[in-house]
């Protein structure tokens, strides 16, 4: 047992440092940092990549398509494919066959494809052989629906959530596995979602509700104009012009006079306030910046936007770091990680209160 404890341990240790922020340098060496260190992953110069949180994809120099999990990387095809990417699978297409990869492997989703949509934990995909629209979750497929006619996609997916409607124009959710009824009605209704949330009006009670993880919740009894959804939780202008905010059944005012504009994402949101630039992480409203930054990016818990130098700053888990004042930068954020670009092709990273030269 004591064995097996120490096992189960490394193996959560080891997956934990497992790192994905991909570079080519200026001398075409393909490298991704992890532990402290851009490692080279390839010796020929790649064709192309794409990334997300925990999985890296990438066209070889000879054409194969391979995936890189932190760890190990595996061969996927030697042919030319189209491919997308999220944060935890990939998805190719030979022909009309739509294939995926993740943790457990490779397998065939449809050998009669037409459309696809993958995100950070399902993929979704209309099967023409059967008319039927499906959803891979967890290492299972899910029927959602068929039809004889034309096969209508999806009203709304989002990270693990989908919302359709079946032949009979009943409205129902996917979730963790599970299909959940909402009601019927004539018209499509319009969702926003993340993960484990849905927000809609709904016209059969004329109220705002959510669907939270397996729940249907009137959050007001009035529609609502303007929603977005992030992880669990959903952000919405009320009746008098606030942005407020609900989570685990319970709404708090981020704002009374009114936001300039507003975004979501994952686990963070950020609005202009009298020429004020806010965000909310980790349960608590900040002061970003005394201006509107020209260019911001969200993903997970981090903010990177553009600084009044011209550099690039960061909020990183509700601290806010200045990572340079060199114009002419581009910048990414990989799970919580800034990766900044300088005109010369060199690179700065910024990961767990460090900062990295390439």
């Amino acid at each position: 047992m004591q064995n097996l404890i120490a096992f189960i341990c490394f193996f959560f240790l080891f997956y934990s440092n497992a790192q994905i922020v991909p570079v080519v340098d200026f001398s075409g060496y393909f490298k991704n940092f992890q532990d402290g260190f851009f490692r080279q992953l390839e010796f020929q110069p790649i064709k192309e990549f794409k990334s997300g949180d925990n999985i890296l994809a990438y066209v070889d120099y000879r054409g194969n398509l391979r995936v890189y999990d932190g760890k190990d990387r595996h061969d996927i095809s030697n042919m030319n494919v189209e491919y997308e990417i999220s944060d935890n699978l990939l998805i190719w297409k030979i022909g009309e066959t739509l294939n995926m990869w993740d943790e457990t492997g490779k397998r065939t989703l449809s050998f009669n494809v037409r459309n696809y949509w993958v995100r950070d934990n399902i993929v979704v995909f209309e099967d023409m052989r059967f008319g039927s629209v499906s959803v891979y979750y967890n290492g299972s497929v899910y029927p959602l629906y068929t039809s004889m006619g034309e096969l209508d996609s999806p009203d709304f997916i989002g990270e693990n959530i989908v919302a359709f409607r079946d032949n009979g124009n009943f409205h129902k959710v996917f979730w963790n596995g599970r299909i959940y009824d909402i009601d019927v009605w004539h018209n499509a209704f319009y969702f926003e979602g993340g993960t484990d949330i849905l927000a809609f009006n709904d016209p059969v009670n004329g109220t705002f509700a959510v669907f939270d993880r397996g729940e249907f919740i009137d959050v007001e009894d009035f529609y609502m104009d303007t929603y977005k959804a992030g992880r669990g939780f959903v952000v919405y202008e009320n009746r008098n012009g606030d942005l407020m905010y609900y989570a685990d059944g319970k709404i708090k005012q981020l704002t009374n006079f009114g936001a300039d504009y507003w975004e979501v994402k994952d686990d963070v949101v950020v609005w202009g306030e009298n020429s004020f630039f806010y965000a909310y992480t980790n349960g608590e409203k900040i002061e970003v910046a005394r201006y509107k930054p020209q260019e911001y990016l969200l993903k997970n818990n981090t903010i990177a936007f553009r600084n009044l130098m011209g550099g690039v700053s960061a909020v990183v888990d509700g601290n806010i770091v200045e990572i340079t004042n060199q114009m002419n930068s581009t910048f990414s954020i990989h799970t919580n990680m800034v990766l900044v670009q300088l005109f010369n092709n060199s690179y700065i990273l910024f990961s767990e209160g460090k900062t990295y030269e390439m």
